[in-house]
């Protein structure tokens, strides 16, 4: 497993850009995190290094591994061969050459890949001549290559055998300069580390972008180049045509310059090369061109993901017509107009060994599909319960169709929580809940405000009552109080008067008359008493049931409100 794109993931905030540029439909993983975010990281046994999703994705979430750091450490005790793809004009217009120079300071050897271009079109064009080849697809790109070992193994056949510029270029180092020091590419793609990982013919591989990062973290100025023009001293021959190769159709310009009946279909860019690679491969073999020329950068490798170019598509294709007139002018052949035989070409035919740069591939094991009864628990879990469900198709989830991200999900790289018309149903269902929860609370919120009005209203009985009952307790103190002082008086005459005459009778009687009276208002107070003790025992009564009746309406509430909340969740489910 070889990590080449990596993840950030506290940057990552799920928007699934890098989901729906991607060309390889098994190389992201989403995740839903505890907190509910979701996270995509990459599989590298899947991932095909086409950078795609690091130039999309905004949020600098996605970044990718070269050799920079590594072949840094080693440039100047290893001696180096330092071998620059054509690109590199066009990426560092004005300091390519002090890029190149500085290097060549450092004690490396500097070999130009415009070269093994060249050496990869007369190897194509052989190969045509003799049906050595026949109905290729072009493999200068890593990123394809990577792509049809993984996903398209059955037109592994028509993949040019034909080692890429850089491969063309790194065999005549090692086979015919017998060259054995370490070599470097600098270069504008981060796919080749694929390639060099398969082929063993490259060490490092420096792209563009990272390798100005070193520079600038370690304070290395490259001086803006004083002498104008694409012309430059490299340490073996310099590249001719094989210069325009990063450029859209550029395999395909080096072979109808040669032969200009080779019939030859071009495509470029992620979003129409690999749907198109995807229809070759059902297509019969008769209706394949001899030359299927292929990229997966839309404006080829002087774009790529590891060049970290400002130059616009405009400034690019400028610079690489300045490239193209500048290398003609040093094009030799024989004839009119430059139709003769090359004579670069004559020199690679009494030198070179066209078996030499041939290559094999590694076909990877496809990941079987599933059958529809295996998707169709899968599109439940989505929430898609009918053909219209499933064929919604909104490409929030980043893949081409509900049944892609079902797919996905059946692999296990993904989840039915990141399909966002689930997602938004399961909304809607607790929305929908969560009103009529909000209704049954303000109808539970009006009984509880009457019963409160009744709470109120008996607690002022309540202190009524009380009230009364002070009053009565005061006032039968009072009259107690009166009633003791006659009876202490009849006592008190009684002893006084022995004998009674007819006067101290009647006298007798008034005060025991009064005492009478006393008595029976002493009477009537006890009975407001107990009357009011009797109404504050009633109120306590009403007040108890009043809160039994609210604990009851709350409880049956809850109650309610979970079994609708579960309902709900089987919904959704």
């Amino acid at each position: 497993m070889n990590e080449i794109v990596i993840v950030k993931p506290e940057k990552c905030v799920g928007c699934n850009a890098c989901v729906r540029s991607c060309p390889a439909p098994e190389a992201n993983i989403t995740k839903q995190l505890s907190d509910g975010r979701f996270i995509t990281s990459v599989n590298p046994d899947k991932c095909i290094a086409c950078g795609e999703c690091v130039k999309v994705c905004n949020h600098g979430a996605r970044d990718y591994i070269d050799d920079t750091e590594e072949c840094m450490s080693h440039v100047i005790k290893e001696k180096l061969i330092i071998m620059a793809a054509p690109a590199i004009k066009s990426v560092f217009p004005n300091k390519w050459k002090g890029i190149l120079n500085w290097f060549r300071k450092q004690g490396c050897t500097v070999i130009d890949v415009g070269f093994g271009a060249d050496i990869c079109t007369w190897a194509h064009v052989r190969a045509i001549e003799q049906n050595s080849v026949n109905n290729i697809i072009t493999q200068p790109c890593a990123a394809i290559v990577k792509y049809i070992e993984t996903y398209q193994p059955k037109v592994l056949k028509n993949l040019s055998p034909i080692h890429s510029p850089v491969g063309c270029g790194a065999t005549y180092i090692k086979k015919y300069l017998r060259r054995t020091n370490p070599i470097a590419l600098l270069s504008p793609c981060i796919a080749k580390k694929e390639e060099f990982l398969e082929t063993g013919l490259v060490d490092y591989n420096v792209t563009f972008k990272k390798l100005m990062e070193y520079f600038d973290r370690n304070g290395i100025t490259i001086p803006i180049d004083s002498e104008t023009g694409f012309d430059y001293k490299f340490d073996e021959l310099q590249g001719q045509m094989g210069s325009v190769y990063p450029r859209p159709g550029g395999l395909r310009d080096n072979l109808w310059l040669h032969n200009p009946d080779i019939n030859v279909t071009t495509s470029e860019g992620v979003h129409k090369v690999y749907p198109e690679l995807e229809m070759y491969a059902k297509m019969s073999e008769s209706k394949h061109p001899q030359v299927f020329d292929v990229l997966s950068c839309e404006f080829g490798c002087n774009v790529g993901p590891g060049t970290g170019t400002t130059q616009s598509v405009f400034d690019v294709m400028t610079t690489m017509r300045n490239v193209e007139a500048e290398a003609k002018s040093r094009r030799k052949s024989s004839g009119l107009m430059g139709r003769g035989e090359d004579r670069l070409f004559k020199k690679f035919d009494e030198e070179l060994r066209l078996a030499d740069f041939f290559r094999t591939y590694k076909p990877a094991m496809p990941t079987p599909m599933p059958t529809e009864a295996q998707l169709d628990p899968i599109f439940e879990k989505m929430g898609k319960h009918t053909p219209n469900d499933r064929k919604y198709d909104c490409h929030a989830c980043g893949y081409k169709s509900c049944r892609d991200m079902a797919i996905a999900i059946y692999r296990g790289l993904n989840t039915p929580s990141n399909c966002i018309v689930h997602a938004k149903s399961i909304l809607l269902a607790r929305h929908s809940a969560l009103t009529k929860q909000h209704e049954r609370l303000a109808e539970i919120t009006a009984e509880c405000l009457e019963m409160s009005a009744k709470l109120k209203e008996n607690i002022t009985n309540i202190n009524q009552s009380m009230s009364n009952i002070n009053d009565s307790t005061t006032a039968t103190e009072e009259r107690a109080g009166v009633v003791k002082d006659l009876l202490e008086n009849v006592v008190e005459f009684c002893r006084q008067n022995p004998t009674m005459d007819e006067d101290s009778v009647e006298q007798l009687t008034g005060i025991l008359e009064t005492t009478i009276d006393a008595f029976s208002s002493l009477d009537d107070n006890v009975t407001t008493t107990l009357e009011s003790s009797g109404v504050v025992k009633t109120t306590i009564a009403d007040i108890t049931k009043l809160i039994e009746d609210i604990n009851n309406t709350l409880v049956k509430s809850e109650e309610k409100g979970e079994n609708k909340e579960n309902s709900e969740d089987e919904k959704s489910e």
